[in-house]
């Protein structure tokens, strides 16, 4: 997931989908934007995983606040491990500099080191291969954007994606 930036409801509905779903670990590409949101993400009893994005304000209460709830922030960027899998979880864009991908998220995605690269940022949800690396962007929980809220799915045994949609009631 990505991108929730307080859209408090849709990221009620992506934690009960991962429930759903029986989803062991959650990767969030960044920007909560604010710490109020991540007792949010108290109801997921799996794994958690995030980083921080380019929106993201106060890092040290968002700090506090994730271990408040046990869950891991580790920064700009993430290197898990997922069964044989090694991800690569990065938010893909950087404070004050024009929109589009960061010389780290290009330099990874040429490089082709990572079975699997999850990013954000640009809220556009998508699934594509690089040579061996699966490049997932699971699009933008908050809906802001592009009207179309979604989040991704990862089966690291099949290494089969797909992006699932948080259906918006009118």
């Amino acid at each position: 997931m990505s991108d929730t930036h307080d859209n408090l409801p849709l990221i009620d509905k992506a934690v009960r989908r991962f429930l759903d779903e029986n989803v062991e670990l959650v990767l969030h590409a960044g920007d909560y934007v604010a710490p109020f949101v991540i007792s949010h993400f108290k109801p997921f009893k799996g794994k958690f995983i995030g980083v921080f994005g380019n929106n993201d304000g106060d890092h040290e209460l968002l700090r506090r606040r994730f271990a408040e709830f046990n869950l891991e922030i580790r920064g700009i960027f993430a290197e898990v491990k997922a069964d044989d899998t090694r991800i690569a979880l990065l938010h893909g864009g950087e404070p004050g500099i024009a929109p589009g991908p960061s010389e780290l998220l290009r330099s990874l995605l040429s490089s082709e080191c990572f079975d699997v690269i999850v990013h954000g940022h640009v809220h556009d949800a998508g699934i594509e291969r690089k040579g061996k690396t699966l490049i997932v962007n699971p699009g933008e929980v908050c809906g802001y954007l592009t009207g179309k809220p979604s989040v991704a799915l990862l089966n690291t045994k099949t290494m089969q994606a797909r992006i699932i949609p948080l259906e918006v009631k009118p």
